[in-house]
């Protein structure tokens, strides 16, 4: 039974790594961006104006959400339904940190967050990736790791993922996207610079195995030191 948290701004490949990790050590997955995705959502189908913070935050409190666990198959459903490629639209994503930087939501996907860590914890164990993860959500979690990556190389990421390119107009088509919700997220979560006890894998260099490795790497080491 282990946790293993993977902390990093946008880019920095916490979802495909951690899906990687989860794979390789035969445990659940747990993407918790995908939660605030879910959240804003259902906020923009229930409430519309999403700078009224008090009924974001109401509508989040009973929002039916499933989180799943499998990391070959992590489906998101809303009141039943798979909204998995929904909640990586372009709208959702413009509109994320809006709902992300509302701290009565945070509060309340991390209580979700928790609950479903310590049921993971109890079977084999699980990998949960996401912002304020290590210091928050899971600072007591085995391994914690802080998934970095030059902007560059994050930018460049995100605009082959996004747009299936990464030339100039490819890369500044994201750089709002990247740049802009690492700054406002980061005005209500640490994830930029690692936490005491949390180790600094920097990716930049990197592809996506390699990293997998060196994030495999430290859980190995951290956990064989327990």
């Amino acid at each position: 039974m282990v946790v293993i948290a993977v902390d990093g701004p946008s880019g920095s490949g916490k979802s495909s790594v951690s899906k990687g990790v989860a794979r390789r050590l035969g445990l659940a997955y747990l993407d918790t961006g995908a939660m605030y995705r879910a959240a804003t959502l259902w906020a923009m189908d229930a409430v519309g104006d999403l700078a009224d913070a008090e009924r974001v935050a109401a509508a989040v409190r009973g929002m039916p959400l499933e989180m799943g666990l499998d990391p070959d198959a992590p489906a998101v459903r809303l009141d039943g339904r798979d909204v998995s490629a929904a909640i990586r639209t372009t709208e959702v994503s413009t509109e994320v940190s809006k709902v992300a930087t509302n701290l009565d939501v945070r509060a309340e996907l991390r209580r979700r967050q928790r609950e479903i860590i310590d049921v993971a914890a109890q079977a084999a164990g699980i990998v949960a990736e996401g912002r304020d993860i290590t210091t928050v959500v899971a600072p007591d979690a085995d391994a914690r790791v802080l998934l970095t990556a030059s902007e560059e190389a994050r930018l460049r990421r995100r605009s082959l993922e996004v747009h299936g390119a990464a030339d100039a107009a490819a890369v500044e088509a994201t750089r709002d996207q990247v740049v802009r919700r690492d700054r406002d997220d980061a005005t209500v979560s640490q994830f930029q610079v690692a936490a005491d006890g949390v180790v600094t894998v920097d990716s930049s260099d990197l592809d996506l195995e390699e990293t997998i490795e060196a994030v495999l790497a430290v859980v190995a080491q951290v956990t064989a030191a327990r």
